[in-house]
């Protein structure tokens, strides 16, 4: 069963995973079991026993009966959670399906409505001025520096 779980290290068995999840778990207020995996971001789902992802090693060896052709969802919506009762397997269209996209981009600012789809876009207009703003500036940049030089060579 371990061995449908991609990424996972060689060594594990099913004891010494499942103490390993709970070693580096802690337990919130409101049931939730946080897994801490590698890196510094939370709130995002964790990598732990090698390369595998914390959610799916926890299904397997909390809940069992994994079906690597469906997702591991989480019914709390808490993406570093392995409490069993929380994950569920879902097909991957439902995952798609209930994915939605956050009313501000990472950079706080407010998303507009796609009028053809009726979902946030996926880059607000403010982030998108500002990444054209910063292309047109490095474009100005390389043509002075390009003048420069042709301008140098043709004295020298």
């Amino acid at each position: 069963m371990l061995s449908q779980i991609r990424g996972l290290s060689r060594h594990f068995t099913q004891d010494s995973l499942r103490s390993y999840l709970l070693e580096r778990s802690v337990r919130r207020d409101d049931g939730c079991l946080i897994v801490h995996g590698y890196g510094g971001r939370r709130g995002v789902p964790q990598k732990v026993a090698g390369r595998a992802w914390a959610h799916i090693a926890a299904y397997v060896v909390f809940v069992g009966g994994y079906d690597p052709d469906l997702d591991v969802g989480h019914r709390c919506g808490t993406p570093d959670c392995i409490e069993p009762a929380h994950l569920h397997q879902v097909a991957r269209a439902d995952t798609c399906r209930n994915r939605t996209r956050a009313p501000q981009c990472r950079n706080g600012h407010d998303r507009e409505i796609d009028p053809g789809t009726g979902a946030y876009r996926r880059v607000c207009r403010e982030c998108n001025r500002q990444a054209q703003k910063r292309w047109r500036d490095r474009q100005s940049a390389e043509v002075a520096r390009a003048r420069a030089e042709y301008g140098r060579s043709a004295i020298d």
